[in-house]
């Protein structure tokens, strides 16, 4: 995995206030795709002084110097993920909103193939399957 994003705001020469790095760090730890509101919530639970306005820029400028990626699953909400993930893709299950990551290789190579077909070389990709499980979660009682 690359730097902290502490580091890397560090690197791209980004003030980091109290407050920014708070939110860098409450990023660097998510293992999830938050949204602002999210990142806010976990943000003032460290720190209480954190405001929402403050948590929207400090996400606009990260986006803004490539630092995080804004993701869209079709919810309405902007997410957000550290740019320099190893890469994966994402299916989104659409009864529940819950993100699964994964890596298929088999679909790596598919991808590959397809572009050399087409005439081109790949640079990058972002595949994003939606769905709803085959079995229903049983209710019990």
């Amino acid at each position: 995995m690359s730097q902290p994003i502490i580091a890397r705001c560090e690197n791209k020469g980004l003030r980091m206030t109290a407050p920014r790095r708070v939110i860098a760090r409450v990023l660097q730890e998510s293992e999830d795709h938050p949204d602002v509101e999210e990142l806010h919530s976990r943000a003032s639970a460290i720190d209480s002084n954190i405001s929402l306005a403050t948590v929207y820029r400090t996400v606009k400028l990260l986006e803004e110097t490539g630092i995080l990626e804004k993701v869209d699953f079709g919810d309405g909400r902007a997410r957000y993920e550290d740019a320099e993930r190893d890469h994966h893709d994402h299916l989104i299950d659409l009864n529940t909103g819950e993100v699964i990551e994964f890596c298929d290789p088999e679909i790596e190579v598919l991808q590959e193939r397809i572009a050399a077909r087409l005439g081109y070389r790949l640079t990058g990709h972002k595949l994003e399957l939606y769905g709803v499980p085959v079995k229903p979660a049983r209710k019990d009682g």
